[in-house]
C-alpha cells in the first residue's frame, strides 16, 4: 500500500511521515506495528530520491548544491521519542523542527534529540547538522511559516492539530 502522496521535496515527505505517525504509531490508540513498518520502509526509500529537493518561499523547488548528511533513521527516531510525550506541539517548517507547548517538563530529552531553545521564539528547534545561517535578519514565526509552509501537530489525548486548525 501506498502511504505518501505528491512528494516533491523533503520538506513534504517529512510532514507526511509525522502525520502518518500520529496515526499509525504502535504507541498510539488505534496504531499498527505492521503499518508503522510499512510506513518507514516507505519513507526510507522515497528519502533517497528527494533527499536534496526542497522548496523555496516562491514554492520553486530547487536541487540543493550540498548534500544532507542526514538519514531517513535520523528523523524517524526523533519522531518517535517526540510522539511519546504528551502536551508536546511540533511543527514541521522546512527542515526545521519546532517543538512549543509543556516543554519545560520534557527539557531533558529536547537536549538529548540535540534540540536548541530559541528564546526569542519561544521554542526548541532541530535542523540537519551543518545548517549554517546566512544572514543576520532575525525571522519571527510567521515569517518562517510564510517563507517555508508550515504543519503543526500536537500529542495531545483531546485533540490533534493539522496545519494550525483543530480537527
Amino acid at each position: 500500500m501506498k502511504y505518501f502522496v505528491n512528494i516533491e521535496t523533503l520538506e513534504d515527505l517529512k510532514k507526511q511521515y509525522y502525520a502518518l505517525m500520529l496515526r499509525w504509531h504502535p504507541d498510539k490508540q488505534g496504531g499498527c506495528s505492521e503499518t508503522a513498518k510499512a510506513i518507514n520502509i516507505e519513507y526510507e526509500m522515497l528519502f533517497e530520491t528527494v533527499k536534496n529537493k526542497h522548496r523555496n518561499k516562491d514554492d520553486v523547488i530547487y536541487e540543493s548544491y550540498h548534500s544532507t548528511d542526514e538519514t531517513p533513521e535520523d528523523f524517524m527516531n526523533i519522531i518517535n521519542e517526540l510522539l511519546k510525550h504528551r502536551g508536546l506541539i511540533v511543527e514541521v517548517c522546512g527542515l526545521f523542527i519546532w517543538v512549543s507547548g509543556e516543554t519545560k517538563t520534557h527539557k531533558e530529552i529536547l537536549k538529548q534529540l540535540n534540540f536548541k531553545y530559541s528564546s526569542n521564539k519561544i521554542a526548541w528547534y532541530l535542523t540537519y547538522k551543518g545548517y549554517r545561517k546566512r544572514s543576520n535578519d532575525i525571522w519571527d514565526m510567521d515569517r518562517i511559516r510564510d517563507s517555508f509552509g508550515s504543519k503543526v501537530y500536537s500529542n495531545n489525548e483531546d485533540s490533534t492539530f493539522y496545519a494550525g486548525v483543530r480537527v
